[in-house]
């Protein structure tokens, strides 16, 4: 039971995948649709952020209150619900609008299906997890791709996309006993343990404030690689457009068999070792990008940045529980998540900018500095040994529920 609970719950992983790029897949025909300018996919973008953000932070709480499996299979039938409302939008407003329930359904899901993983299986399992997005992501694109050749538009992959994650939702409500047997076994912190934690408290714990620094410069360093490699590639490199788009891929083949991989790997290492050879890997590929050797140099330096980047994210979520507890790992895998977004909203629009009006070719340096920001918060955190070392201002131990020196 404890495996088929396991491949039920990496069938959302995927749905989250393959929902997650249809916007970029399908907007060069969806913006000459609303009569709208190209840039305006970062408003669309901007509003499934807002929505996840608000998601994450508030997942703990309804997580605690329902269980994660009523909540995992609300959160998709919400995503579903956004599919076909995005589907049927014929003003760039109405598709806006459809984009903040979208992002509701996907960061509630996101942060209940990470902190399930992190407390009830092992790290290979996250890294397969993780995985299964990367499988999602490779699939949107084709399926998006079917829809615009077969003549049904745009609408038809968002429709599409809406009645796979219609039919997760009936598997997922099928799952749910599965899933309250195993939170009896478990005793499962996140629905029967009153560790709720505001952010107030969060920030308040020793390395709190790091943390957030940590998943923040993560995600803006993924999501910046991802987004400015063709543009790097053709303007700075000097490849052809075209050959620039299609090698933009190695980066991410590079985190999803990656990803793979590290499941593997994590038989034999830690968390925090598969984080620091992730951190070194990708640090190899940004000095490939940097240096001058040539075009070849550089594509394979973005192939070892994603690989590098591949066992970064889920091993650092998975090592929540243990570090923070795990009655209040729901709460602040929540606020890692939020931030992350936060990173992933913000960072990239600004090296924009910085490529307009300095030099795209700042890109690696760019992308070096948050992996040096993301590492150093890392090992501070380390050396607080993952938990919560001073008492809070109001005399309440927040993490595990007791001071450090009764934990042993």
């Amino acid at each position: 039971m404890r495996y088929l609970l396991l491949g039920i719950i990496f069938l959302p992983s995927i749905g989250v995948g393959l929902a997650d790029t249809l916007l970029g897949s399908a907007w060069p025909t969806m913006y000459t649709e609303f009569l709208v300018p190209v840039s305006y996919a970062g408003a669309v973008s901007m509003t499934i952020s807002v929505g996840r953000i608000l998601a994450n932070l508030q997942s703990g709480r309804l997580a605690g209150r329902f269980g994660t499996g009523v909540m995992t299979a609300v959160s998709v039938g919400v995503t579903a619900a956004a599919m076909f409302g995005s589907s049927a939008s014929h003003s760039f407003l109405a598709l806006c609008l459809w984009a903040l329930p979208y992002g509701l359904g996907i960061g509630t899901l996101d942060a209940s299906m990470n902190n399930y993983v992190a407390l009830h299986y092992e790290s290979r399992y996250m890294s397969w997890f993780h995985c299964m997005w990367g499988i999602g992501a490779t699939l949107g694109p084709y399926l998006m791709g079917r829809a615009l050749a077969g003549g049904g538009g745009w609408n038809a992959g968002y429709r599409w996309t809406g009645l796979i994650q219609a039919i997760l939702t009936v598997i997922l409500l099928a799952s749910l006993p599965l899933w309250q047997d195993r939170q009896r076994a478990a005793a499962d912190s996140t629905a029967r343990r009153d560790g709720t934690l505001s952010l107030g408290q969060i920030l308040r714990i020793p390395c709190g404030k790091t943390v957030m620094v940590m998943f923040f410069c993560y995600c803006a360093m993924e999501q910046t690689a991802g987004l400015w490699i063709s543009s790097y590639l053709a303007l700075h490199v000097g490849m052809p457009a075209d050959t620039a788009a299609w090698f933009a891929s190695l980066f991410f083949a590079g985190i999803t068999v990656g990803r793979a991989l590290s499941g593997f790997l994590t038989i034999r290492l830690q968390d925090e070792q598969m984080v620091r050879l992730g951190q070194c890997i990708a640090a190899a590929g940004i000095l490939l990008v940097l240096l001058p050797l040539g075009e070849y140099a550089a594509l394979a330096g973005l192939a070892l940045v994603g690989l590098g980047c591949a066992p970064i994210y889920p091993c650092l979520i998975h090592a929540t529980p243990a570090r923070f507890g795990a009655e209040n790992s729901h709460s602040i895998i929540g606020v890692q998540i939020a931030s992350a977004h936060v990173g992933s909203c913000l960072m990239p629009p600004l090296f924009g900018l910085i490529a307009e009006h300095v030099s795209i070719s700042l890109y690696p340096l760019y992308l070096l500095v948050l992996l040096a920001v993301m590492a150093v918060m890392h090992e501070r955190i380390l050396r607080h040994g993952g938990k919560a070392l001073a008492e809070p201002a109001d005399g309440i131990w927040p993490v595990s529920g007791m001071a450090p020196d009764e934990r042993k």
